[in-house]
């Protein structure tokens, strides 16, 4: 007996928006994440891509619970001794808001180059507008 292989249609995949204006950031993350997947469709298999594009919007007004606002730092490593830069939360929503969803995805899909290309498929934005109107994304209501 062998083992069913569903054809992934590269053409059928979906756009969908989110407005992040006040989600909590994990839940958030967790739902663009499984629709990247393509876990919400019965042909989800863990190797392929069978997921759809995500447009998430207002990302700057994301809420965080509890103190992570000021207590959470984000490290990064520029490569070179002494390189190390910590930004907190505050910091990084004043300058690069779209990195704090794009962070918290990014944890949530597999480490490898499949997780490289489901990152493709993410668009986010600061603001409500967005340039994805000819793809028709359907509204999806982000998790309060």
């Amino acid at each position: 007996m062998k083992t069913h292989l569903p054809k992934v249609d590269l053409d059928a995949r979906k756009w969908h928006v989110v407005d992040a204006n006040g989600a909590v950031l994990g839940r958030l993350a967790v739902q663009v994440a499984d629709i990247l997947r393509g876990k919400n469709k019965p042909v989800y298999t863990p190797h392929l891509d069978a997921g759809d594009f995500v447009v998430v919007i207002n990302a700057e007004k994301v809420k965080l619970t509890g103190k992570k606002e000021t207590q959470k730092e984000f490290m990064s490593y520029s490569g070179w001794k002494g390189g190390e830069k910590y930004r907190t939360v505050e910091e990084l929503r004043a300058k690069h808001p779209e990195k704090l969803i794009t962070h918290a995805v990014k944890g949530m899909i597999p480490k490898n180059r499949l997780g490289r290309v489901l990152l493709t498929k993410l668009k986010v934005y600061k603001g409500d507008q967005h340039p994805h109107a000819a793809q028709k994304p359907e509204a999806l209501t982000a998790a309060k």
